[in-house]
C-alpha cells in the first residue's frame, strides 16, 4: 500500500511526485530497537490476551536507510543488541474475522550464513 500519491514529496526541492517501486536488500544490521507492552487503540488489531513485541530500527548500508519495523513473534527485546545483522521475514499480524491472515513485513535475527540479496518487490521484498 502507498500513502496518497499527490503531493507526496516533504523535501521542498522535490521536483516531482512521481514514486517508483525500488527493491531493498533484505538483510540489514540493528540499529536501535524498543518493546511495545501495551495493546494498540482501536481500530488496530490485538491479540487478546495481548503480547508485548519488539520494534526494530534496522539499517540498510547499501542504500544508506533506516527502516523500522516490528520484530517477528517470539523475538523481544531482551534478544536483541544493536549491531547484530537482521533479516527480512513474514509473519502473520493476526486473522481477521473471514479467517483470512493478514501477513506483513517483519524483521529477524538473521542465521550467520545466510546470504544478502535485494529483495525484489515481484518476489515478496521490501518496496
Amino acid at each position: 500500500m502507498f500513502p496518497p500519491r499527490a503531493d507526496n514529496c516533504p523535501n521542498p526541492d522535490c521536483e516531482g511526485d512521481e514514486l517508483a517501486q525500488v527493491g531493498l536488500s533484505r538483510r540489514g544490521t540493528l540499529w536501535s530497537f524498543t518493546e511495545n507492552r501495551y495493546a494498540p487503540p482501536p481500530p488496530y488489531p490485538a491479540p487478546d490476551p495481548f503480547e508485548p513485541f519488539a520494534v526494530a530500527a534496522v539499517e540498510l548500508a547499501e542504500e544508506g536507510l533506516i527502516v523500522l519495523g516490528k520484530v517477528v513473534d517470539g523475538t523481544l527485546a531482551a534478544d536483541l543488541r544493536v549491531g547484530m545483522a537482521m533479516e527480512l521475514a513474514t509473519m502473520v499480524l493476526y486473522v481477521d474475522d473471514d479467517g483470512i491472515e493478514r501477513i506483513v513485513y517483519a524483521w529477524k535475527t538473521a542465521d550467520a550464513g545466510s546470504a544478502e540479496e535485494p529483495a525484489d518487490s515481484s518476489e515478496g521484498g521490501l518496496a
